[in-house]
Parts: structure tokens; sequence; C-alpha cells
């Protein structure tokens, strides 16, 4: 005869005990589930995983490595220069430093804008501090705006407008004008009897302020001077002679580094000496 398998029934068995071990059955099971999913951490490499062992899934977060790679790029990207001033300043050698004579034709020649552009000079200086008025013996292409202070050009300031380039004023109006200082001052406009804006005749100084007059000034807490001294359909001798007329005003000791552009064209070294 074949063996019988007996199974004996404890009939009193526990409930509870067989419901204990459903549950620790439907653990188990979700443990598996979640081992074999795995969970992405921003920076491993590919192919690389964590496996929770136990516990929720935890969400992943949004961090600075997990930003979109493309901002990253476009982060890095050089700032794009146009073709025309590549072209402009491959005409420039950098290494050389111009005679002003040399500068003023080549300033013309790199210019790229397709309107008469200004012709700017820009200086280091050896201290800060500078202010002075000197006349240029030809034209900077650029009309002036000449204002003598009066009781409308208070009312202005007192609005925050300013629409002039050259501010005049009597002895007897610059107390009305002392309060606006720190406006007028930074920009060069306020009145001072060492530029010659301040006079018994304001009349009569403005007419010598409206021709080839120009006042050059120190950046506030920086030894930089700008100004405009002529445009690129000059003649190239009339933009010569103004830079030399700059530098001389200034003193030629005093002028570290000297640099002619146009307004839409490359810099240009200059021989200060």
């Amino acid at each position: 005869m074949g063996k019988t398998k007996i199974t004996v029934i404890n009939e009193g068995a526990d409930s509870s005990e067989q419901e204990t071990k459903k549950e620790s059955a439907s653990r188990q099971k979700k443990r598996s589930q979640r081992e074999e999913k795995g969970v992405h951490i921003p920076g491993l490499k590919g192919g690389e995983r964590v496996v929770v062992v136990g516990g929720e899934t935890p969400v992943e977060e949004e961090t600075e490595a997990s930003q979109p790679e493309k901002e990253e790029k476009k982060a890095k990207e050089p700032k794009h220069v146009g073709k025309k001033y590549l072209a402009a300043r491959a005409k420039v050698d950098p290494a050389k430093t111009y005679t002003p004579s040399e500068a003023a034709t080549l300033v013309q020649k790199t210019s790229f804008s397709a309107f008469p552009g200004s012709v700017e000079l820009h200086l280091v200086v050896g201290k800060e501090g500078i202010n002075t008025q000197t006349e240029l013996p030809h034209s900077t292409g650029t009309k002036k705006k000449i204002e003598i202070a009066d009781e409308k050009t208070v009312e202005k300031l007192k609005k925050g407008k300013i629409d002039f380039d050259v501010l005049l004023a009597s002895p007897a109006m610059m107390p009305k004008l002392v309060p606006f200082a720190k406006t007028l001052g930074p920009r060069g406009l306020m009145p001072n009897p060492k530029q010659g804006t301040i006079t018994e005749n304001p009349e009569q100084a403005k007419k010598k302020f409206g021709g080839n007059s120009i006042s050059l000034k120190t950046q506030k807490d920086a030894p930089l001077i700008h100004t405009t001294i002529g445009k690129t359909n000059q003649p190239g001798r009339e933009i010569s002679e103004n830079i030399k007329a700059v530098i001389e005003a200034i003193g030629s000791k005093k002028v570290k580094k000297a640099v002619i552009s146009a307004s839409m064209g490359p810099g240009i070294k200059i021989a200060v000496a």
C-alpha cells in the first residue's frame, strides 16, 4: 500500500497569529517591489542606482545640480560679437601705439556705423580731481545747449529736469544753485569760477562756451576722463589736432594712457609723448 499523508489541524489555533503572518507576507511583497524600482540620485554615473532598503521611496527634490543642462550651457556662452566689429578690430594692431595722426586716420576706417559717428577720447590720468576747461582748435561736431541760470532754471532743477550742457551763473545767482550741488556737481554742470562759468557777464561768456570749448573732468572716485573730440566725417587733421589740444590741456605727464575710438568702433591706443 502507498503512504498516506496525514495533516493534523489544530482547531484551537489563535486566528490572530494567522492574520499576523498574512500582514508580514504583504509587507515583504511591497518591499521587494520597491527594491526593484530603485531611486535616481543626481550625479550618479550611467547604470548606477540607489535601492531603498526600507521605508517609503523618497521624492527627488530639485537642486542646483539637477537644473537642466541647457541653462548651464546658456550661462557659459560667450557674448555675441558682430562681424562688422570683428572686421574693424582686425584693422587695429593691439600691440601698437599709434601717433595722433595715425589714430585719427584709423578711427575713420574702423567706424562701422551707418551715420557719421562721434570720435571719443578716453584717458587714464595720474590722479583724481582734474577739472578744467579748454578750447579745441576745431569743432567737436556736437552742438551744446548753454543756459544762463535764472528763476526758471531753479524751478526746473526742483523737478529734476536738466536739459542743458553748460550752466552759466552770476555770483548773485549762486546761493540759489547751492541746494542743487549734488545734482549738478557729478555731471560737471555746477558753475565754477575756475572754468569761467561764474561771471558777472554771463551773456558775454555764452559766446565763448558756445564755440569749441569742452570740459575735462575725471570721473567720481576714478582717474578717468571721457570726452568727445569730433566726428568720423571730419578731416583727420582736425581730429588729430583736437587730440593734441586735450592732452596739452591736461598735461602729457599726467596722462598715463590714451585711447581713441568711434562711437561704433574698436579702441586705438595713442602715444601720449
